[in-house]
């Protein structure tokens, strides 16, 4: 199923320069539709088009996040990988400033709206002697 993730490119129809499946697992877990209602609330909405719409930006710091080691032109590349067609390669000053419009607070109201248990409460390994089991792998983001 074709999730339609960009905003049509200036010139070129209804072509997309972004389709979620490219995007990895991150869509299956962060809809679109609940970034767009964090941007929403939070005003970050891009008022033109952009080659870098703040959709895609969000899932960029996301990502950023996930892969604390590489670059943003190294978790670019990973992102777009799978996109083919034009080659959409911004710089990584304009991924700097893409960053910097969208800010904190559409990722704060993603936090609010993700955070809880990620299983349920009836799942086998959830609960032990009436405490739910939780991990942490030693992550540290700054």
């Amino acid at each position: 199923m074709f999730i339609e993730f960009g905003m049509p490119v200036p010139g070129r129809g209804s072509v997309r320069a972004f389709a979620a499946g490219y995007l990895g697992e991150l869509t299956q877990i962060i809809r679109p539709a609940l970034v767009d209602e964090a941007l929403e609330l939070t005003r970050r909405v891009q008022r033109r088009i952009r080659k870098l719409p703040a959709r895609v930006t969000v899932y960029l710091v996301l990502a950023l996040s996930l892969f604390g080691t590489d670059g943003y032109l190294g978790v670019w590349a990973a992102l777009t990988a799978g996109l083919g067609g034009e080659d959409v390669a911004p710089s990584e000053a304009a991924l700097r400033q893409a960053r910097r419009r969208v800010g904190s607070a559409p990722l704060a109201i993603l936090f609010d709206r993700l955070k809880g248990p990620a299983d349920k409460a009836d799942c086998s390994g959830a609960w032990w002697r009436g405490l739910r089991t939780v991990a942490w792998d030693g992550t540290g983001l700054q």
